[in-house]
């Protein structure tokens, strides 16, 4: 399954970061703005132009030592059809790298509508005939608030072009706790939310016993975090989920702070993401600012770059590894 190259991929890298492809033209290094606005004006397509530049050269910087990017959908459609250009090659030039893609759209419908929605960021378009690829992520990030309506296009998609899905449970925003936080008999929203993940990925399990459908928990909960990383067994089901865990913890001790029971001992477990800005071994770095903007051409910080590298750990990491931390 999906998550099995995602796995394959940290092994690799020895690295379990996830870059965050969050673009504004804020980020953007001035002499790549000003190069593009001569040629295109200060148009959508200008400000895509200047993104993508930067994006390519971030993965050109990245792709040897982290093994994955996570472009948010949002940043790119607010620049148009220009900007929806760049997510998708964005995405096609982050595989070409061999680098594992998440699109953080958060896709919220049901039946034939989230048929397209599965179709257009997991599956292949058919075009009189012929099948075609319309933006091609390895996995998508989804609300499941809606039910199995809601969750079973996407996961026809998984099974059909061997894709993932990460499924917000308990999300990081102060007022998650307004519904999720209820309580549904003896259990609350959001660890219902978890148990229905672990039914929805038993039969889209990979080779290493991880499932395909993931579960978003916010780490700003790091109580909740530790509760559902305790919940979400595998043993009952035979499925593990991934929890994405999110910026506001990572920060001390090798770029993890320490919360007891929030992070997996199964290193795999863990995929951490800086969110709008790029995680550098626990150090938070403004996209513009690994670039120096008086520079003719992109030059990646070799500090930040060693930060980057920082976020490996001296013990090997392997699929089944268990690592203390």
């Amino acid at each position: 399954m999906a998550f099995d190259r995602l796995i394959e991929n940290i092994v690799k890298t020895q690295n379990p970061s996830v870059v965050g492809l969050d673009p504004k033209l804020d980020y953007v290094p001035e002499y790549i703005k000003e190069k593009k606005f001569k040629k295109y004006g200060k148009t959508l397509k200008g400000a895509a132009k200047a993104i993508w530049e930067f994006n390519k050269t971030i993965i050109d910087e990245i792709h040897d030592i982290c093994p994955a990017i996570k472009p948010q959908a949002a940043y790119y459609e607010m620049y148009g059809y220009e900007g929806v250009k760049t997510l998708y090659k964005t995405i096609q030039y982050a595989k070409e790298k061999g680098m594992f893609v998440m699109t953080d759209g958060k896709r919220n419908d049901i039946g034939a509508t989230m048929e397209a929605y599965a179709t257009a960021h997991l599956g292949l378009t058919d075009v009189g005939g012929e099948l075609v690829e319309a933006f091609g992520a390895d996995a998508l990030t989804v609300n499941g608030y809606l039910g199995s309506d809601g969750i079973n296009p996407l996961l026809d998609q998984c099974r059909k072009y061997d894709k993932g899905i990460f499924v917000l449970v308990k999300t990081s925003n102060k007022s998650s706790g307004e519904l999720q936080d209820l309580m549904i008999g003896n259990k609350t929203v959001y660890a219902t939310m978890g148990s229905m993940c672990e039914l929805w990925g038993k039969d889209v399990t990979g080779k290493y016993g991880y499932s395909g459908v993931g579960a978003v928990v916010g780490a700003t909960y790091p109580e909740q975090l530790a509760e559902m990383r305790k919940a979400l067994h595998p043993v009952s089901t035979g499925c593990r989920a991934f929890l994405r865990l999110f910026r506001p913890v990572i920060g001390k001790r090798n770029g993890i702070q320490e919360k007891t029971g929030v992070f997996s001992t199964k290193f795999s477990e863990n995929v951490e993401t800086a969110l709008r800005t790029l995680a550098a071994g626990g150090a938070y770095v403004s996209p513009a600012a690994l670039f120096g903007c008086t520079c003719p051409q992109p030059s990646f910080s070799s500090r930040t770059r060693s930060r980057m590298m920082s976020t490996h750990f001296s013990m090997p990491i392997r699929p089944e590894s268990r690592v203390m931390w």
